[in-house]
């Protein structure tokens, strides 16, 4: 018997039905886990940030005997060949289980409320339980989406996708909590960080980021990596204008603060 899993769980009131549905297996399947049998690693860390616990905590022969990545304190949790390959429920997991912040750096971002239609309610949902929602897109009207779109040999299809995924995002405006803006910045990573947990999508010239590898990593005591993609986040977010469905075609750039 796990019985710091079964605690977990009764500690945040959830059945194991509910962590079934987080890892997409069947409940017999989640039972086994209670009952002793180590679940695969993509699983045990979708459950370690449902239950907001460390996975080490959980199963700790565990993950120092399959880690690829040498100590279980590496900041490096997963690696996916491309973004593609991300499962769905790593996506929703990672954003219902948020506490602090959620931070969202990308150009078009299409696929992030493609794949889950109800993003913007749920990201709303996250902020009334006092979670700060930053979300960062490319400007559509400015140079750096221009020489991407050039590069990926789509030319004006890349603003034209910038202007298609705002409109998913229209509810968060003015939203307490919530906050868009647009950047004119060359990005050489797509960012998603949730709390202590940060996606790091590398772009590769001319290929689109959904083709592109994609590492996840954790928040450690040494985080020297997941510090600086952070510094990164925020550099970018200084320098981004705030955004509202009547300005996205605003061809004057201007830095946060200004408006």
């Amino acid at each position: 018997m796990n019985e710091r899993l079964r605690s977990a769980l009764v500690q945040r009131g959830l059945e194991v039905e509910e962590m079934a549905i987080a890892c997409a297996v069947d409940p017999k399947t989640a039972s086994r886990w209670i009952s002793g049998r180590v679940p695969h690693r993509r699983h045990r860390w979708t459950i370690a940030n449902l239950l907001r616990v460390d996975e080490t905590y959980l199963w700790p022969e565990a993950d120092q005997k399959t880690s690829r990545f040498g100590s279980p304190q590496s900041e490096i949790a997963d690696t996916y060949p491309n973004r593609a390959s991300v499962p769905r429920d790593v996506w929703i997991s990672l954003l219902l289980g948020a506490m602090k912040q959620i931070d969202v750096l990308v150009f078009s971002g299409t696929f992030f409320a493609q794949s889950n239609p109800h993003v913007a309610r749920m990201l709303q949902d996250r902020a009334q339980a006092g979670v700060r929602v930053r979300l960062c897109f490319g400007d559509p009207t400015g140079e750096a989406v221009r020489i991407r779109g050039h590069e990926e040999g789509i030319g004006d299809s890349l603003a034209a996708k910038i202007r298609a995924s705002l409109t998913y995002y229209r509810p968060l405006v003015g939203h307490p909590g919530c906050e868009i803006r647009l950047h004119d910045t060359t990005l050489y990573n797509s960012i998603f960080r949730y709390d202590d947990h940060l996606l790091v999508n590398p772009h590769i010239w001319g290929q689109p980021a959904s083709a592109n590898p994609l590492f996840q990593l954790r928040r450690t005591a040494n985080a020297e990596w997941f510090d600086r993609y952070d510094e990164s986040f925020e550099a970018v977010w200084k320098t981004a204008r705030h955004w509202t469905p009547d300005n996205t075609d605003n061809k004057e750039y201007r830095r946060s603060g200004q408006n």
